[in-house]
């Protein structure tokens, strides 16, 4: 019976580190892939520091300290500017309040479901179920359907019939008006 002694052979230091440094690139490859690196900065994150820099916010890559006393910003086209820590913290300080945080989806809806509401009432006007994805519902009066009332990008919209033109308008009352419907005055 044959026998076969395998031997590790030794590979000259350079091809040696060469070798763990491609199998570092692929495990940091094959980990990216998996669980790519989450970014630090936010949209106004990177509003904000384009403000101070006087640049916009997609020329801003990222951003980091450098012993504590240097603030480093990384721009996409490679290039970096340094700004004492101090002096940047005073500027954010500043121009953070002056930058509005954006409206999420739930705000944006809580917002039009009061203004619905608000026109609704001036109306004496009910209103079905919203339909909170397209931002759409029916309405009526003493049982009777009146129209349909919603808000999309060109803003608030009204029509009297399921299918037809929108008649757009800038605010609920308005479109809600442009249904043929008037307010209920006091006698």
């Amino acid at each position: 019976m044959n026998q076969t002694t395998l031997t590790q052979q030794a590979l000259p230091i350079d091809e040696q580190s060469l070798a763990q440094q491609e199998l570092d690139d692929l495990l940091a490859t094959q980990s990216e892939t998996v669980a790519p690196a989450k970014d630090p900065l936010t949209h106004r994150d990177r509003q904000i520091i384009a403000t101070i820099i006087n640049s916009t916010p997609d020329q801003i890559k990222t951003l980091w300290i450098e012993g504590g006393i240097t603030v480093w910003v990384q721009l996409t086209d490679s290039g970096r500017l340094p700004f004492d820590r101090t002096w940047f913290a005073t500027r954010v300080a500043e121009v953070k309040p002056t930058i509005a945080e954006p409206e999420t989806p739930r705000q944006r809806n809580d917002r039009l479901s009061d203004e619905l509401e608000e026109a609704c009432r001036k109306y004496e006007l009910r209103h079905g179920d919203i339909d909170w994805l397209s931002f759409s519902t029916k309405v009526f009066r003493d049982g009777r359907l009146v129209g349909f009332v919603g808000c999309n990008a060109e803003g608030w919209y009204s029509r009297p019939r399921p299918y037809g033109r929108n008649q757009v308008a800038d605010t609920a009352d308005r479109a809600i008006g442009y249904l043929g419907v008037r307010p209920v005055v006091a006698a």
